[in-house]
């Protein structure tokens, strides 16, 4: 088991403008969601399109990047590990978080179909 790892791959479309966030240290780092669709059919034949989302986070070089060239709409894919994290909310309640930290990011062009 010694090629097991915390990686995944996903190919789709930013649902928003990035956020970028720049923290005291000067580092920086940006959040963005990425829609995936699936499309299959289900017992009864019949055509379904489903849309998950998913949590992305950019860091070092890759935040300008993400800044200057991802948009609402732009379709990329990425590369990247499964980061859980755990918080207390205001009502005192412990909240569970899963993001994936993004180690590279690939563009298509904008004339590229979307494959189904």
């Amino acid at each position: 088991m010694e090629n097991v790892k915390n990686s995944v791959r996903l190919t789709g479309f930013a649902g928003a403008d990035p956020v970028i966030i720049t923290f005291a240290n000067e580092k920086r780092m940006a959040r963005i969601s990425i829609a995936v669709n699936e499309y299959y059919k289900n017992n009864a034949g019949e055509p379904i399109d489903q849309t998950q989302w998913f949590s992305l986070v950019f860091w070092n070089r890759k935040v300008e990047l993400v800044e200057h060239v991802v948009k609402k709409g732009t379709r990329f894919s990425i590369e990247g590990k499964l980061n859980m994290q755990s918080y207390t909310d205001k009502k005192g309640e412990q909240r569970y978080t899963t993001e994936i930290v993004v180690n590279t990011i690939a563009l298509f062009d904008s004339a590229e179909e979307n494959p189904k």
